[in-house]
């Protein structure tokens, strides 16, 4: 399973099952899940691990160093879940000192091709980077999100969960739990609701959730307000109970 000119460094831990292609580099401090198949010419750089049943496509750079000027040699990580597919070309850098100290990406992502993940990201699960997305540092893309083809995430931005980014989007600001958001800069555009209807969410579900998008956006009331008051629509709901903690958390602001 492994090819005769792949360079495995006696360090790596590979499990069972595993298969690496030609010409690719795995080095000491990684650890690679049963079944997980590592493409040709794919450099895989430690502290990573890297869990079961992933597949990393030709050309791509794993766990390399932060991209970072305050990064002196750190020994910094990148972890990796289950069931991901990181397509070719892709960059996913360690974390730094400063922050975390470790990227993590969770199980079942879709990472397309050319997609740059920046040291200290947090990508949970089930999300879809398309190609060429760039994640700058320290940004967490939350369970279900998509993000469209050349979108770009400032630092320590936050995508909720179930939002949607179109095509080359640029987001300076997070982009709350269910929103559809576009532009240069990105606006909201309403809410993901073809996303949330394949998800399965009721139509009670996505009726209060258009009526706490309009709080936010459409009333003229204040972020807080709008709050308190789409707590209100339905205390009972999970969905919107997510949604306004997420308003209330946010550190750099949402799009508006």
């Amino acid at each position: 399973m492994i090819h005769r000119s792949a360079i495995i460094d006696p360090a790596a831990r590979l499990a069972d099952g595993v298969t690496v292609g030609p010409f690719s580099t795995i080095g000491p401090d990684v650890e690679i899940g049963r079944d997980s198949i590592i493409g040709s010419h794919v450099v895989v750089k430690g502290p990573t691990t890297i869990g079961e049943n992933n597949q990393v496509f030709q050309f791509a750079s794993v766990g390399e160093d932060p991209q970072d000027k305050k990064y002196q040699g750190e020994a910094t990580r990148l972890e990796i879940g289950d069931n991901n597919v990181i397509r070719e070309g892709c960059t996913l850098n360690r974390g730094t000192a400063q922050d975390r100290g470790v990227t993590t990406i969770g199980d079942g992502n879709l990472i397309m091709a050319y997609v740059h993940i920046a040291h200290d990201c947090v990508v949970k699960n089930n999300t879809i980077l398309a190609n060429n997305v760039a994640l700058a540092g320290h940004v967490t893309v939350e369970d279900f999100a998509i993000l469209g083809g050349y979108t770009l995430v400032h630092q320590f931005c936050v995508i909720g969960q179930y939002a949607f980014t179109a095509m080359g989007s640029v987001l300076p600001k997070d982009v709350p739990p269910y929103v559809l958001a576009s532009g240069h800069m990105a606006k909201p555009f309403g809410l993901n609701i073809e996303g949330l209807k394949r998800r399965g969410f009721s139509s009670a579900t996505i009726r209060d959730l258009r009526r706490a998008y309009k709080l936010i956006y459409k009333s003229g009331i204040t972020i807080e307000q709008a709050s308190q008051q789409m707590r209100d629509l339905n205390p009972a709901s999970d969905e919107i109970a997510v949604l306004a903690d997420f308003i209330e958390k946010s550190r750099r602001g949402i799009v508006r």
